[in-house]
């Protein structure tokens, strides 16, 4: 996060003109920091797995890995549709996926895990049978939530079992591969006049925090 938000800030410095900061071009081509994410990540990945279990070389690999991933997940936009579209409309996806990626290790930090199940022994063996049971219902929830096209519901779901369980009940996104394969003409309008009224309400929310966290986008020329 502490990358991210330093990551952000510069470049919404340079976009400005502010400050000492400026893009950093070699032979006519930008360097982009997700360049930079990738070796970080590549670097800590191998000093994590060849590092001695809870040394200083371990904790060095997990800053390096944490660094990588927010240069990489600030460019997923990018990466995703392979041409610029960092200060545009689309680039905002970076932004949901970061702000997703948070959330998670938020959940992992307060100790949530979506197949954490210690302390049993003996008679509890019973007991963790059970729970595993549930695990796999909730996995099955998890899985129809995001065939319904709520990915960051179903992702949540994962550590949060209550969110999947009420989404995989509700109505599908009309795009989605659940509402193409099962939903009638009827059933589609339906799901396209609660999908509409769902984003009146909330895409000026989503709007709002993801100027603030990422900067307004730049707006097409008419």
């Amino acid at each position: 996060m502490v990358t991210f938000l330093v990551t952000r800030t510069i470049t919404r410095l340079i976009r400005a003109g502010r400050g000492p900061f400026h893009n950093i071009s070699s032979g006519g081509v930008h360097m982009h920091h997700s360049t930079p994410g990738v070796i970080l990540l590549i670097v800590g990945g191998f000093m994590g797995v060849g590092a001695p279990p809870l040394s200083g070389w371990t904790y060095a690999a997990a800053v390096l890995v944490g660094a990588g991933s927010s240069l990489v997940l600030d460019e997923f936009a990018m990466i995703f549709r392979l041409q610029d579209v960092y200060w545009s409309q689309e680039g905002q996806l970076s932004v949901n996926m970061v702000t997703l990626a948070a959330a998670c290790v938020g959940f992992a930090v307060c100790g949530l895990s979506p197949v954490g199940v210690n302390g049993l022994a003996g008679t509890e063996v019973v007991v963790r049978g059970g729970l595993v049971s549930a695990l796999m219902v909730n996995l099955l929830l998890v899985t129809l939530t995001a065939l319904k096209g709520k990915y960051p519901t179903a992702l949540i779901g994962l550590f949060v079992s209550p969110v999947a369980w009420v989404a995989a009940a509700r109505l599908a996104r009309p795009t989605s591969p659940w509402a193409r394969w099962r939903y009638s003409a009827k059933e589609l309008a339906h799901a396209r006049r609660r999908a509409a009224a769902f984003d009146d309400r909330w895409a000026p929310v989503r709007r709002h925090w993801d100027d603030f966290i990422g900067g307004a986008p730049t707006q097409a020329p008419q």
